[in-house]
């Protein structure tokens, strides 16, 4: 994890922490990068993340379900308004 860490990220963090017990993870927040663009929502919380996250849950799952799992245990941050997740699931 970064010395520096958003609350939105390190809020997703401890969601990811808690759902899928990753043995790497970072997450950053890239919503500065995107403030004007379509997607960005003003409401405080972050909405553009990169995800970097290996857990013994992905052993022997396909990208996409390795996917499929880190955007459930985020979809309630999915539903208040996360635009955008970029995920490199090892």
């Amino acid at each position: 994890m970064n010395d520096v860490i958003s609350h939105s990220a390190a809020q997703l963090e401890q969601r990811l922490r808690e759902k899928l017990a990753p043995t790497q993870l970072e997450v950053l927040d890239e919503s500065a990068a995107h403030a004007g663009h379509a997607g960005a929502n003003g409401s405080g919380f972050g909405t553009h993340f990169r995800v970097r996250i290996a857990s013994p849950l992905f052993t022997g799952q396909s990208r996409v379900a390795r996917h499929r799992l880190v955007y459930d245990a985020l979809q309630d941050f999915i539903d208040q308004g996360v635009h955008a997740i970029a995920i490199e699931a090892l």
